[in-house]
Parts: C-alpha cells; structure tokens; sequence
C-alpha cells in the first residue's frame, strides 16, 4: 500500500485565518496572512487513503515566492513536520481528526521572511501537490516582527484605519483635509505588490530584490522612490504650475483612484507633497508597516546641504535669489520599524518623503530616516538625515545687496522653520502635535547643542535681538476668498533717536512650497519716527486683484519692508495668510442601510463676486461607494449663489465610516468635508 497520504482538496481556511491575523478586510477571496504567526489549513483525505499516524507520517512543506525561488535568498523553504510550530522560522506540525478524515496543519511563518506573494506546496517522498497561494504581509502584532507595535489602539491606526486627516494651510490656520486610504479595497494590495516589481531593483536583479521584502527599511526606502514618477514608472507625476493634461491635486481625495489608475495605465498626473505621502501611507499600511502622515509647517529645501535658508533680496525689498525656498507646509509620512543597521536607539518611527525634491543615491527617493537621529542631530545616520534635518531646523538669514556690489546681512531666524509638525491623533479625529518627536524646544539649551553638533565646524555668528526698529503685520477678521478686506503693517521705533526710512508692503500670491507668485497689492511711504512712536501702513487686498493669481491653495505672502540707505539699515517681517473658504453641508436623507440606496445632500455658497463654472461634488467612502469615487456636475453657478447636488449611493458594508465630499470648480477648488456615517443592517 502506498506510503502517501490520498489527498481530495485542501481548504485554506481563509475566514478563520483573517480573523486571527487581522486581514479580514481584505475580504475573503485568498488567504492573506501576517509573518512569524501560525495559519491553519485543512488536508480533506480520499476515502480510503492511508490513515496520518501521529508522530509516523511526515510531509514536507515548500513555500516559494518571487520569479526565481532560491533557498540561499530565503525566498525558497522547505520545512518537515514537527511535534509543535516554533515561532523564529518557517516550521508547521499537524493533527488527524478521524471522524472528517482530514489533517488540520499549522504553519508557522519566519518573522523574517520576505512579504509578497507564495505558493505553498506538499511533497511526500517526491510527489509533489499544490496547494495553493497566499500572501504574506509585515506584522505589527508579532514581537519578532521589526514592525511590532505594543499597543492595540496605535496598530488599529496605523494599520488598520482607512481614513484620516491630512493637515495643510499655515501654521496659524491649520486645516485638516479628509483622505481615504482605502488600503482594504478588493484591487488595493494586488497594485501594492506591483508597484514592488515595477521598481528598477527588481528588474536588474530579482532575486535580491524579493529577498530585501524581508526588510521593512529597504521596503519602505523603494516606496519613497516608486510613489514619484522621477527615474522610474511610479505612481505620481508631481506639478506644482501647469495641470493641463491630468488632474488637479487638490481634486484627489482618496489614494484607490490613483493606484488603480496606475496600475492601467501607467504614471498619474498630478500629485503634490500631500498626495504623494498619502499614496505611500495607503502602501505602507496594506503591506503591513505602520505608518502616518505628517506635516510640517515652515519647511525648508536646504539646496546646498549648509543647514541655512539664505535669501537674497535688491535695495528695494525684492527678492533676486532662487534655490533654497522654505514651503509654507510640506507633508510626508513616519513608519514604524527596528534599525538593525544602526542601532535599538534609533527603533520606532523612520521619517521617508516621496515627494521629488532632491536625489539620494543618484535617486529621487528620501529616507527612511530615524526620528531619534533627527531630533539628536546624528546626521551620519542612513538615509538623507542631513536633508530632513534641515527641512525641521534650518536657520534663515536675509541678506540685500546693495547697488555697489556689497552684500550685508540684515535679518534672521532660528524660529520660523519647522512649527507645529502635525498628524492624525490616535483613534480620534483631532490634531496631534509631535514637534517634539523631531525636535528639542527652539531656544532650549538642547536645541542648539544638536544645532551646533550638525552644523560641526559651520557654525553660525551669534544671534540676538537688537534694539532698533520692530514690525509685525495685523490680519483683518475675515478673509473670506472673493471678500476685499484690509491688513496692516505696523512700525515701532525702539530706538533712543528719531529714524527716516522708506516703509514698505506687498502682497503676492504664493504656492504652498514657497513659490513667489504675482504681485496683488502693494503700499509704501516714507516715514519719520521719534522713538517710541508707532505707524501703520494699510494694504487693501481687493479680489478683483488677487482673484486671477492665487493658486488653489489660497495663499497670499505679506512682506512689510523697512530701508533706511544712509545707515544700510533694513528690517523685514513675513506673513502667510491663507484664505477662509466656503464650507460643504453635508446631509443624509434616510438611514444608510446596508444594500439600501440612500441620497446624500449637498450645498456650497459661491463667495465669489463672479460666477463658478464646471462645478462639481464628488463623493466617496470606504463600504459606501463601492470603492470608486461617485462625481456629479453642476455646471455654472451665480455669484452669491449656492452650488447643491444629491449623489445616491449604495453602503455595501455595515460599521462606522466616513463619507468624503469635495467640490471642484474653475475659480474654486479643493473645497473638502466629511460626515461620519454609521450603516445600519
């Protein structure tokens, strides 16, 4: 009699397996499951097959993945019965049940092991049987896993959450706009696992390539390159000037568009720094890393790696230099790993930034780079340490240069890089502050000991408050986009003597990465102070002028300059206002019932003093619209008047959601809300 088990099917056990391994939102259409835990599948033996005898029959197990399985790549294993799983490698055991006539194996995966797609395979004495594929994910439950996550309610946010808050606008008006990650949706992670063998170290060498899975670090640094389209066919074409041809940032308001839009055809246009870290949260957390977004306000791009912002302006308060720029915000994300490579202290959370802005190795990627090495100034710690170091503490000094060549120094801060760095808090829709994580308190003693230590011999002549002239700029109460409203420098002579000076004020639109746009409104005077007198210049900023050349971030610069030629004596002070907009109403008719069509209402008023044209809302939530945005355009709407619509949709899933609206417009765009919805059975 045959020496082989009979075998009629496998049953990979997909319903239980997801349960204990945290990807039943995956669905149930494969078996999908978490490194260095034990899964269960269930061996349906023949009528008459030899019965497994406890502790006499064996089998052996082969698992494979990648084009080019190999056991020294650890991308093929092969691993006989034991009495019992252990839990540091690739082991399974198994039990008969008599009554079923089936054999019930667990297999226990390395917490090591490459992530990505496997067959799993019987071999008994050379007969070799299929059975099946799964796929293995990072698992933040697993304390062997370099991914582990102690605490449940951060794994649920990190992991598991399919909708957050993205934080934008200045740092004195902070916004958070909706995004749904959507990591779960049906065609999510098969785009994932693409994208991983779309980059170019997988086309020039596979195999090393699917034996890195295994390492979140090398994971996530591939991500930071493959979510921007530069070097390579990534995710993300970024544009910051001219969106003919694709889709507006600021339009997106979910990461499954992009991907599947992706994976069809090819690089998406367009992204900016928000959209490309919201791409990588939604792959990071489908593959199983930890990940949130995070934003931080007054970021510098340190082009020539000095730690300093240098700007350089003429005699009359123009800027001339181009290069370094400080963004009005800039967003990337935090994962969660062990650095092996450089230490347990530098563990936990590991800043990356997809989004284009310098090369790293002859690539445009960035990080991950470790929090602690930041905070601590360690900027020989791998990857571009120095850059993000920067982008959180740079120092600006303001130079002009004066018709005769001569180049002076008149302003500086070590205060307004690198503010409020926010992200979604845990299980809540509020702002966490987390500057701290990045950072010592500006001013500590800390703080300028880490700054002295990057900046090694470089260091910086000292800096101090002088008495002399102070400027600061006054805000009117509401800037509505479409209003005309009024804004204030304000002069003070702290000085002993009377002072002359020419007084000056512009307002120009600016991009949220620091792009100076056009002028849209100036004043200036010439002034006479005696010390201790105060005076006010008023700019009138009117739509009619700021209308046609904000962006649609609805950012305008104040700059009040004040120039005094004889002495060579300038002052300057800077604000960045961001526009009020309109809000969304958002209203439910009926109860969302589970298969059930139900109508969302929506209404905007057109602050504009002119029509809006090709209006539309577009809504979209997770287990509420299918997964695909649902669009619905409106046309024209008058000056004054309100833009409605009601978009029907179907909730496919029962549970607490969040559906997500944006409206969209010529004149006004990237108008975002939400409503949390609970679907009733």
């Amino acid at each position: 009699m045959s020496q082989v088990l009979d075998m009629e099917r496998c049953d990979l056990n997909i319903k239980s397996n997801s349960s204990s391994h945290h990807t039943e939102l995956y669905g149930e259409k494969r078996l999908i499951v978490r490194r260095g835990q034990p899964f269960h599948v269930i061996l349906h033996l023949k009528p008459g097959s030899r019965d497994f005898k406890q502790g006499e029959t064996t089998f052996t197990l082969i698992v494979e993945t990648g084009p080019l399985p190999r056991k020294e790549s650890d991308t093929q294993v092969s691993f006989v019965l034991r009495e019992s799983t252990v839990d540091t490698e690739w082991s399974a055991s198994a039990t008969y049940d008599p009554s079923g006539n089936t054999v019930s194996v667990s297999i226990s995966s390395s917490p090591n092991a490459p992530i990505g797609l496997y067959s799993l395979t019987l071999d008994q004495d050379g007969q070799k049987t299929s059975l099946g594929q799964f796929i293995l994910l990072f698992n933040a439950w697993c304390p062997r896993d370099a991914v582990y996550m102690r605490s449940e309610s951060k794994r649920q946010e990190y992991v598991l959450a399919q909708h957050g808050l993205i934080y934008r606008g200045t740092y004195k008006r902070i916004k958070g706009t909706p995004w749904n990650f959507g990591q779960f949706d049906p065609t999510i992670l098969d785009i994932c696992l693409k994208i991983l063998d779309e980059n170019p170290k997988f086309i020039s060498d596979a195999d090393k390539d699917c034996s890195g899975r295994r390492n979140p670090i090398y994971v996530t640094r591939v991500l930071s390159a493959m979510i921007n389209s530069n070097d390579d066919r990534g995710v993300l074409v970024g544009e910051w000037g001219e969106f003919s041809g694709g889709v507006h940032p600021g339009q997106w308001i979910g990461s499954g568009d992009i991907l599947r839009q992706w994976a069809e055809s090819g690089p998406v246009c367009y992204g900016q720094c928000w959209v490309f870290a919201a791409v990588a949260c939604t792959v990071s957390r489908a593959l199983g890393i930890p990940c949130r977004v995070v934003t931080n306000f007054g970021s510098a791009h340190d082009t020539d790696a000095n730690l300093m912002i240098e700007n350089l302006y003429d005699e009359d308060g123009e800027r001339i230099s181009e290069g370094d720029s400080i963004w009005n915000f800039h967003v990337w994300v935090d994962s969660w790993m062990t650095r092996p490579d450089l230490g347990p202290e530098f563990d936990g959370w590991q800043t990356s930034d997809p989004t284009p802005q310098e090369t790293s190795d002859g690539v445009f990627c960035c990080g991950p780079a470790s929090l602690r090495a930041i905070k601590e100034g360690e900027l020989t710690k791998k990857y571009d340490a120095p850059f993000i170091f920067a982008e959180v503490n740079a120092d600006v000094v303001d130079f002009v240069r004066l018709s005769n060549g001569q180049i002076v120094r008149f302003d500086g801060s070590t205060k307004s890089v690198g503010r409020f760095i926010s992200t979604k808090a845990v299980g809540s829709d509020e702002r966490r502050d987390i500057t701290h994580h990045y950072k010592y308190p500006e001013g500590s003693k800390e703080e300028r000991q880490v700054y002295e230590k990057a900046q090694h011999h470089n260091k910086l002549q000292q800096r101090g408050e002088e008495p002399g002239l102070h400027l600061k700029i006054k805000l009117a109460d509401n800037m509505m986009v479409g209003l005309d409203f009024e804004v204030h420098a304000v002069l003070t002579n702290n000085c002993m003597e009377a002072k002359t000076c020419s007084f000056l004020f512009f307002a120009r639109a600016v991009g949220y990465n620091g792009k100076r746009g056009e002028s849209c409104g100036f004043a200036s005077d010439k002034v006479e102070l005696q010390s201790g007198e105060e005076r006010r210049l008023s700019l009138r900023l009117q739509y009619d002028h700021y209308g046609s050349v904000i962006t649609s971030d609805r950012l305008i610069q104040l700059s009040a300059i004040t120039i005094d030629k004889q002495t060579t004596e300038y002052h300057k002070t800077e604000k960045t206002i961001v526009l009020d907009e309109p809000e969304i109403e958002i209203k439910l008719v009926g109860e969302a019932t589970v298969n059930q069509a139900v109508t969302a209402e929506l209404a905007l008023l057109n602050p504009l003093p002119e029509p809006l044209q090709d209006c539309s809302f577009t809504i979209e939530g997770v287990g509420l619209t299918d997964g695909k945005p649902l669009k619905e355009k409106i046309g024209a709407v008058g000056p004054k008047q309100e833009a409605k619509a009601s978009i029907k949709f179907s909730p496919t899933a029962v549970g607490s959601t969040v559906l997500l609206v944006n409206f969209d417009s010529d004149k006004l765009r990237n108008i975002k809300s939400f409503i949390n919805v609970v679907v009733k059975e």
